[in-house]
């Protein structure tokens, strides 16, 4: 088992930058990043318990599956968040509490790009 280290993406804070957007690329991409392959790994297992030919679909398909996958089945919306929330240290974990509804809108959306843009070829 290797131990992952949180990437530090640089220059994606402003100095006018709302504590949520702060939060948003100083902990929640970092940490997206770091789970990458995990999340990845995970939706195409999704697909395949679900006898999802992930691979032959179009690409529109492909977009709309991932979309209604991380819109309409909360089990599998609540492990990536878990998979996420995981890694937050306390005080992050405390913030992330305080706008929970806002900050999981936002994780679902990067889990959704990225999908979207390493599994749709």
């Amino acid at each position: 088992m290797t131990n992952k280290e949180r990437p530090i993406l640089s220059d994606l804070v402003n100095p006018g930058t709302s504590k949520t957007e702060r939060f948003q690329n100083e902990v929640i991409r970092p940490v997206i990043k770091m789970q990458h392959n995990l999340l990845t790994v995970l939706f195409q297992d999704y697909t395949k318990q679900r006898k999802i030919d992930f691979d032959v679909l179009d690409k529109e398909k492909q977009i709309e599956k991932i979309n209604t996958t991380l819109i309409k089945d909360t089990n599998f919306k609540n492990i990536l968040l878990g998979i996420i929330l995981g890694q937050f240290s306390l005080n992050e974990l405390t913030f992330f509490t305080k706008n929970s509804s806002e900050l999981k809108r936002r994780i679902i959306q990067i889990i959704k790009q990225r999908l979207q843009d390493s599994l749709i070829s």
